[in-house]
């Protein structure tokens, strides 16, 4: 069983260059990486659709909840504590949409949700990227807004998380028509000083 939240309950706040249509995309796998947008080396290299167009997968959940079957019942909250999986799923999904969305007019408001919502890894990966971002932020004039449609919680035992969380995000460039894609995103979670920090992210 999986803990899930509608769409219009989960908390709303980078996808890839709006320029790039999706077949496009793919051919970018074929040229050498020094000449591949500094977006979609982002969202390669971050490989949990911070600006990827990654596509929903219809089968995210039943997987997810085969995962929370297999754990043990009772270590597992997810399963058997819904305030505790409600508080997991409402900051883990408020701090995405923190994280994965920003002006290029105002890159440091996004910068510095990262630090405080970030550890791990995750932390460690995203400085390094969204570095490049913030380089190229006055000749992108781009506005990344990310909603979080639907979280669904696999694993809760003490203060870890595992979730599965699907993603809409929407790029608006100056002048040009904005453009939506999908993305659905594994998330480990740690709870530090009583609030939860996201340590892992991975697509799907």
């Amino acid at each position: 069983m999986t803990t899930e939240v509608p769409a219009d309950e989960a908390p709303a706040a980078e996808a890839p260059d709006p320029e790039l249509s999706p077949a496009d995309e793919a051919s970018v796998d074929e040229v050498p990486s020094h000449e591949v947008p500094a977006a979609v080396r982002w969202r390669r290299r971050l490989a949990w659709g911070a600006i990827g167009a990654l596509l929903l997968g219809g089968g995210g959940f039943l997987y997810a909840g085969v995962e929370a079957r297999d754990a043990p019942a009772a270590a597992n909250r997810a399963l058997t504590d819904s305030a505790a999986t409600d508080a997991v799923i409402a900051e883990v999904g408020s701090a995405l949409a923190k994280v994965l969305s920003y002006s290029t007019g105002d890159t440091a408001a996004t910068a510095q949700a990262a630090r405080a919502l970030l550890d791990g890894p995750a932390a460690t990966q995203y400085q390094q990227l969204f570095a490049q971002v913030q380089q190229r932020a006055p000749e992108q004039q781009l506005i990344l807004s990310t909603r979080v449609v639907r979280v669904g919680v696999v694993q809760l035992e003490g203060d870890q998380a595992q979730l599965l969380v699907f993603l809409d995000q929407t790029a608006q460039r100056k002048e040009r028509q904005a453009t939506m894609v999908a993305a659905q995103l594994s998330v480990t979670a740690h709870r530090k000083d009583g609030h939860w920090r996201i340590t892992e992210l991975k697509s799907r």
